[in-house]
Formats: C-alpha cells, structure tokens, sequence
C-alpha cells in the first residue's frame, strides 16, 4: 500500500474530496465579487490618463473569481495539493518565548519612537534589533545595512511615492 496521496483519481475510482479547497474556492470568488463590486463605485480620473482608478480593481477582483471557480473545478476534478514531505525545524522543539519577546519589544519601541525619532532612525533601530534577536553577531555590518534600508526606503516612500512618512528628528537633514 503506498503512503503517498494521489494528485489525480485513477480512471473508475471515487474522485478524492478535498473539502477545505471548495471553502478557499468560494473564499476567492466572494473576495473577488467584493471587489469587482467596490469597483463599480469609483470614480474617473482625470481625462489625460491612459489606465482609470478603476482598471486595477476591475482586474484583480477578475483574476480573483476566476482563479476561485479554477480551483472548484481543479478540486471537483479529483486534484489535490500534494504533502510537504517535511520541515526543516524540530517540531519537538517550543517556542523560544526569549526571541519572540525581544523581537516583540523591538517593534513596540519602532512604534513608540517613530513619531519622534523619525524612520530614518527607527527603522534602523528595527532592522539592527530584529538581526540581533535572530542570531545575527555582526553589529557594524547590521548597523550599515539597517541605515542603507530606512534611509533608502525613506526616499523612496517619502520622495518618489509621496507618501509623508515622519523624519522626526531628522527633519530638514533628509
């Protein structure tokens, strides 16, 4: 007897029921309705520009119904997703609480601080934190790594999106 499932039925057998896929199939389709359906509110842009507020909406709550009832005949038709022979980590192994407090307080200081220290600064900060409570034992290389990401994401955000993201006390030097 083999131990591994089939991907497809075998011609004349009962097609294998995968009952979780049919609720991820009807998942998308309803997400999908939702969005095509939030759509059909918006608005149009400006006259000039050559793809409306409503093209992205209109495609991705498309692509969303249409990969949903994909999988509800993919799932009817007897296919389902095969195993993962295993994991690379020790399931007899806990939480390691320690870790997950440190990172846990390096995102609450980020967000404590942001407002006053600015991104530039905090994101730093979290980037050298989160290295350090997951092993990393290179600080100066972090730190380096850490300022090139949050100044470099700052810009980005800030002067290419135009998203207003907080300097704090970097105001004016950015």
């Amino acid at each position: 007897m083999s131990t591994t499932t089939p991907t497809r039925r075998e011609p004349g057998s009962r097609p294998l029921i995968d009952k979780a896929q049919y609720g991820l199939a009807a998942f998308l389709v309803l997400a999908g309705g939702y969005v095509l359906l939030d759509a059909v509110g918006l608005e149009d842009g400006f006259a000039d520009q050559p793809v409306q507020p409503y093209a992205v909406p209109y495609i991705v709550g498309g692509a969303l119904v249409l990969l949903g009832i994909l999988l509800a005949v993919a799932t009817a038709r007897g296919d389902i997703p095969e195993s993962d022979e295993g994991e690379d980590i020790d399931l007899t192994q806990g939480t390691d609480v320690r870790t997950v407090g440190m990172l846990a307080a390096v995102l609450i200081a980020n967000l404590a601080l942001i407002n006053f220290l600015g991104w530039a600064i905090t994101g730093a900060l979290l980037f050298v934190g989160a290295t350090r409570a997951l092993g990393s034992r290179t600080l100066i290389r972090d730190i380096g790594v850490g300022v090139a990401l949050s100044v470099g994401s700052w810009y980005v955000f800030y002067v290419g999106l135009g998203v207003p993201i907080p300097a704090g006390i970097l105001d004016g030097v950015l």
